[in-house]
């Protein structure tokens, strides 16, 4: 682990000629609500608002001192290693192929393209990243350009090391805890072999992308037959070979998973009360305090806030999702009598602090009842107990459709 770290702080050294080192910061709102220490490591605050340029920079760095004639350098990403790449294209002077799926957004490409200006070209292929990726490798041979893996290479981990590095310095030692998110590894396995057993660990991963838990469980990588896309800074579906030989000897019980809907309640949380802009994939530590308040207190905790490239155009998506969780937002399709007054009888049972967010009726002559979707907001979840009891004495039928995933997709 010596010679590693020596790599890491090297590499970090090297970084600082590029870009100054993120803050990491006691945030006192966290740290009072869980009587802890709780430091966020600001990597949202990195030119490129994630972490992703750290490797970038190392593996670009590292291939261009053993081949000076590397011209053009290839990687396939949707995200924020596609926005790393391209920055550092344009520092090194060498060209970049950036392969994007065709359905990726513009604000996402844009950004690629600022960052990376005349140096890159962005190639957009394929509908899913696993078509966009097998482009990009096909052209890296075909081009004889060098491939760069989001995670799965040496030189990326020793690059993301350099968070850990940086902690150290910032802290003067190590916290007695580091909260990390786990998407392909390359973060994980970068910080956990610069430190070693110098701190404990808890790794979080999306519910509906928790690789790292799949492979601890079979003992090597596995490739998950679903994976929920929300959190795409680290929906991986298989978890790395070269990240997993870093990080296949920790314990299961400490690799946490976030609910996606939780997670939305954690980034409004952020945003609303501390002015801290995070995408999904970087409020994933931060909504893991939930799960490890009661061994926390008193602590010194570091969570690495990986990433602030939200497009804002989810804002109203992720509102949705953070109501339906906290439960203070409900849909349900109710029976209506189709008779006069039927829903002036409707209005008046709603308490004085529900509001109508959502109402779709379509009146069909040949019925005697109709059928309403109904999205209710109130301002605390037990409201809907008494909302409901009071239909119930009413007469009125109805099905909550909230947590039915089919129906709430296809009428949502």
């Amino acid at each position: 682990m010596t010679d590693f770290a020596d790599t890491a702080r090297a590499a970090t050294m090297a970084m600082r000629q590029v870009f100054p080192a993120t803050p990491c910061q006691v945030n006192a709102h966290l740290s009072e609500r869980y009587g802890a220490e709780i430091h966020l490591k600001r990597e949202d605050l990195s030119p490129v608002r994630s972490y992703k340029l750290r490797g970038a920079f190392n593996a670009m760095r590292l291939a261009l001192r053993e081949n000076p004639d590397h011209a053009l350098f290839v990687c396939a990403s949707a995200g924020n290693h596609a926005q790393g790449v391209a920055f550092m294209c344009r520092h090194f002077g060498v060209r970049g192929a950036i392969f994007m799926p065709v359905t990726t957004p513009q604000q996402k490409i844009q950004k690629t393209r600022m960052f990376g200006g005349d140096a890159v070209e962005i190639r957009l292929t394929g509908d899913y990243f696993d078509d966009t990726l097998a482009a990009a490798q096909q052209y890296c041979a075909d081009e004889g350009g060098q491939f760069l893996s989001p995670f799965d290479n040496e030189n990326v981990i020793g690059g993301q090391a350099s968070v850990a590095v940086e902690i150290e310095e910032q802290l003067g030692g190590a916290p007695d805890l580091i909260v990390l998110p786990v998407g392909g590894g390359g973060l994980s396995a970068g910080v956990v072999s610069y430190f070693g057993d110098m701190t404990r660990y808890k790794f979080v991963e999306p519910l509906g992308g928790a690789s790292l838990q799949a492979a601890l469980r079979a003992g090597h990588p596995v490739t998950l037959p679903k994976v929920d896309n929300f959190v795409d800074g680290a929906a991986v579906a298989r978890i790395g070979e070269k990240t997993f030989a870093r990080l296949k000897d920790q314990d299961l019980a400490d690799v946490l998973v976030a609910p996606e809907d939780r997670l939305c309640t954690t980034i409004l949380e952020m945003l609303n009360v501390e002015g801290i802009v995070l995408e999904p994939a970087g409020a994933l530590t931060v909504d893991a305090l939930h799960d490890i308040a009661h061994s926390i207190q008193g602590k010194r905790v570091v969570c690495v806030t990986s990433g602030g490239n939200f497009d804002f155009e989810r804002l109203p998506e992720v509102k949705e999702r953070a109501q339906r969780f906290s439960g203070v937002k409900k849909y349900f399709v109710l029976r209506l009598p189709q008779r006069p007054g039927a829903l002036k009888e409707f209005l008046s049972i709603l308490g004085p602090e529900d509001d109508i967010a959502r109402f779709e009726y379509l009146k069909k002559s040949a019925r005697n009842f109709g059928s309403v979707l109904i999205g209710i907001e109130t301002v605390h979840a037990e409201n809907f107990a008494g909302l409901f009891a009071r239909l119930d004495a009413a007469g009125f039928t109805y099905t909550d459709i909230t947590n039915d995933q089919t129906l709430a997709e296809f009428l949502i």
